[in-house]
């Protein structure tokens, strides 16, 4: 045990349980997983991507291992907040490649962020920028994610133009997708996504759009931070359609299902706490809904406290985990968004994960907390 003094005082961290490797579940489950910044690129950090292919890479080792999928390029790697789509598909292509060797899960981000949002941005532009990045990631040899889009939520007059963006889009995959519902709380410039501000409203022209290309949708991610509407709209899927919870205030009951069924998973949250959630799957799967409880309520309050308002810069406190917890060197981040959590959130990270027993060495969690808050003024 050691003890760290914090704002708000003192916490004594335990070392928690070492993961161990894992799978034959019973639920399919992608982790959205983060990108390692380059600290010593010669780059303007809020200009310019620099990337750790090394440490970066090992990372998506460290969550296969654990019988985790990745999901990858998405707004957990910093997508439209950092991270660039030239970088994001050269992420792409090393991942894809180093999935094949070993045989792993993984599915990738595809969108138009290579296309800025602006009044004369029309439907076809938004069309071919998803069929530009889709091609290169089936190319790449990935399952496309298809990333709810900026431009398309700035061009789109209602819900007609998505249903002729999507029907095109889908129309041109090789295999089927998983869509991504990503809500405003993420991204405020998604707001009205599907054509309406109001979720249920949206989740009708979804719904018909899902419906209109079964064929081509796998499942879909929706991130609304809402139980109650990711069991409505999945209970109104098509069957073979899956929903992915990006739930990650409500993850434990939404992977756990009701009598009408459940979700499987695609989240941010699984970055951070991969090695509970690898305990927590094989337990359930195992029908131990004890040990599945054990492993995964623990860690609810720690991903409420990580993914809250403002939610988009949940990033920091999944790279600050990664940092603590010996994935990484350097608490340094693409786009500076080290810099996006106060002194006090990450305090409080550091508390909430510790009783979420993440901490498998302590004394490696300390010895690198105490430089990043003695650089905020804090004397640990």
């Amino acid at each position: 045990m050691t003890t760290l003094r914090l704002p708000g005082g003192a916490v004594t961290l335990e070392a928690g349980p070492v993961p161990e490797p894992s799978g034959n579940w019973t639920r399919v489950a992608y982790s959205a997983v983060h990108v390692v910044a380059d600290p010593m690129a010669d780059a303007d950090p809020w200009l310019d991507c620099a990337i750790d292919w090394d440490r970066t890479l090992a990372f998506r080792e460290h969550i296969w291992s654990l019988g985790l999928g990745v999901a990858e390029a998405m707004d957990t790697a910093q997508r439209g907040m950092g991270l660039d789509w030239p970088t994001s598909l050269e992420l792409i292509s090393k991942s894809v490649a180093q999935a094949k060797t070993g045989g792993h899960l993984i599915a990738s981000g595809a969108g138009t962020d290579h296309l800025a949002p602006g009044p004369e941005v029309t439907i076809d532009d938004v069309i071919a920028a998803y069929e530009e990045q889709c091609e290169a990631v089936e190319a790449a040899g990935s399952r496309v994610i298809l990333m709810a889009s900026r431009a398309l939520a700035r061009a789109a007059r209602g819900p007609d133009d998505y249903a002729r963006v999507y029907e095109r889009v889908l129309g041109g995959l090789t295999q089927p997708a998983i869509l991504h519902w990503l809500g405003e709380m993420f991204d405020p410039a998604l707001e009205g996504y599907w054509g309406s501000p109001d979720h249920m409203t949206a989740m009708d022209t979804c719904l018909s759009v899902i419906e209109a290309n079964a064929r081509k949708v796998d499942g879909i991610k929706i991130s609304l931070l809402s139980a109650e509407k990711e069991i409505a709209m999945r209970r109104r899927l098509p069957e073979g359609v899956r929903m992915y919870t990006g739930d990650d205030f409500n993850y434990p009951d939404l992977i756990a299902g009701d009598e009408e069924g459940y979700s499987d998973a695609l989240l941010g949250i699984f970055d951070p706490i991969a090695g509970a959630a690898s305990r927590a799957l094989s337990a359930l799967a195992a029908g131990d809904m004890s040990g599945y409880r054990d492993a995964f309520d623990p860690t609810v309050p720690l991903s409420r406290h990580i993914f809250r308002a403002p939610t988009r810069f949940y990033k920091t406190g999944v790279v600050f985990l990664a940092y603590l917890t010996g994935h990484q060197d350097h608490f340094t981040m693409v786009g500076g968004q080290e810099s996006a959590r106060s002194t006090l959130h990450l305090a409080e990270i550091i508390r909430l994960a510790n009783d979420a027993r993440l901490f498998t060495d302590p004394e490696l969690a300390a010895a690198r907390a105490r430089p990043v808050f003695a650089a905020r003024g804090v004397e640990v």
